[in-house]
């Protein structure tokens, strides 16, 4: 029977340090296991905190055997894990800016419950930010049950960074807004295929926004706004990643790097009602154009889609 879990300090987290990861969950314990044992994995960057906040309607997803198991490993290899409840819930961008108020680090992963990261992946964003200086890279998740589904109608879309990582306005109705197109299913996957990298070896790309796995300088994202707009948006919404990330572009900069070593466990969602689009509504307050404006929109504009076409995270 396993012992009770220790739930780890706020002060650990109040000391600088060069990375956190910080993973809001609810309601899955076996995802989040297979989460935080891609975490345990990791080499590359030693000491690396992480912050996992709790809104499961019963018992935290963190008390299960097999993820507490992973709590231990991870701390037996050097981490620091804070791990809280953040009740009543909020929305998602509430919860994700909780989450960064946890942390004093230099850099932030936020990553989903339902993605794990092959060795090395931590390592190569951390070097990919270090390198290019800009606001935020990102691995977008392969759906390995669409391996089979190639979708070259997307690849084009596929355009790397061959100078400085620049900020960028994106926005709907631009070629810039249907970069998205190649994150969901597994067509990142298949690019990653085609353009066939040596070992080692790593490419910046043109994203629009990235879903799952995004490594922010935590210094940009603040100055960026963070997730504070979450006063401004009703509880049900999604598209808090692309608020904070469109933001962070428009002044920083941001990049998908390739490869990929983020996948998408295809889980059901875990929050069922996404009736708003928090970066709509973002952008309505800015007075930046949104899909509903009929003056800006095209016949270019793309939906949000899904990491793995058949379920979002939560």
């Amino acid at each position: 029977m396993n012992r009770p879990l220790d739930l780890g300090t706020t002060g650990e987290f109040r000391r600088p340090r060069r990375l956190d990861v910080l993973i809001p969950t609810r309601n899955r314990p076996a995802e989040l296991a297979v989460t935080l044992a891609g975490l345990a994995a990791q080499g590359g960057v030693p000491g690396f905190g992480v912050v996992v906040s709790d809104q499961s309607d019963d018992e935290p997803a963190f008390a299960h055997p097999a993820a507490a198991t992973m709590v231990r490993a991870l701390r037996h290899r050097g981490h620091p894990v804070l791990l809280t409840r953040r009740l009543p819930r909020r929305g998602l961008a509430e919860h994700r800016a909780y989450l960064l108020g946890r942390s004093a680090a230099r850099y932030v992963l936020c990553l989903d419950d339902d993605v794990w990261l092959e060795p090395g992946t931590v390592q190569r964003l951390v070097t990919a930010i270090g390198e290019l200086g800009c606001g935020f890279v990102g691995n977008a998740v392969h759906g390995l049950s669409y391996a089979d589904d190639v979708r070259p109608d997307t690849h084009r879309h596929y355009e790397e960074w061959t100078g400085p990582v620049v900020p960028e306005v994106v926005r709907p109705g631009t070629p810039q807004w249907r970069r998205s197109e190649i994150h969901p299913a597994a067509n990142l996957l298949h690019i990653q295929q085609q353009v066939d990298l040596p070992p080692g070896a790593w490419r910046a790309y043109k994203v629009s926004w990235i879903g799952g796995c995004v490594l922010y300088d935590r210094a940009a994202l603040v100055d960026s706004g963070g997730f504070e707009f979450w006063r401004r948006v009703p509880e049900n919404h999604q598209g808090e990643d692309v608020a904070a990330q469109l933001a962070v572009l428009a002044r920083y900069g941001g990049a998908g790097v390739l490869p990929s070593g983020a996948y998408h466990l295809e889980s059901p969602t875990t929050v069922t009602d996404r009736a708003v689009e928090a970066w709509e509504v973002v952008a309505a307050d800015t007075g930046q154009p949104t899909p509903a404006d009929p003056a800006r929109r095209t016949t270019t504009d793309t939906t949000r889609p899904t990491h793995a076409e058949t379920a979002q995270p939560a």
